[in-house]
């Protein structure tokens, strides 16, 4: 099974989702992130958080939509709402699905210290952990 998380910058959640589905789902999904306007790159909070829960996800690079155009997906979440406005159409057969979470980086506040920002996402990267545990239910149905 193809799956394809998708949020707006591709730094931060689809990323962190991405790493989860590989690592807790391995054999079990093809996992792909993409964002509608990447940004240039990976978070550097998401991948502190990432590992210290011992997923790595520093290899990682955000990269466009536009990139998986011809990629037939078995399901395609967006993981942000703005993504979800704006998620292209042209995705062939597979299910759309919305699960959107909060952006840390918004919600600890620009120029916030560490302190203030990383319990901010943890809590996210653990939703988003959750959810992805519950994908072999999902992708049954």
């Amino acid at each position: 099974m193809k799956v394809l998380f998708l949020c707006t910058g591709n730094s931060c959640r689809s990323q962190m989702a991405e790493g989860w589905a590989k690592t807790l789902l391995a054999g079990k999904v093809e996992p792909f992130s993409a964002g509608t306007r990447p940004g240039r790159e990976v978070d550097t909070r998401a991948v502190k958080v990432m590992a210290e829960a011992g997923v790595d996800i520093s290899g990682g690079s955000p990269k466009s939509v536009d990139v998986y155009k011809e990629k037939d997906f078995d399901l395609v979440i967006t993981v942000c709402d703005n993504a979800r406005e704006t998620c292209p159409v042209y995705w062939g057969k597979g299910r759309k699905l919305h699960r959107g979470f909060d952006d840390p980086a918004t919600v600890a506040g620009k120029g916030s210290s560490d302190e203030m920002a990383l319990p901010v996402y943890r809590r996210v990267r653990d939703e988003i952990k959750a959810f992805v545990l519950e994908l072999p239910g999902i992708l049954e149905k």
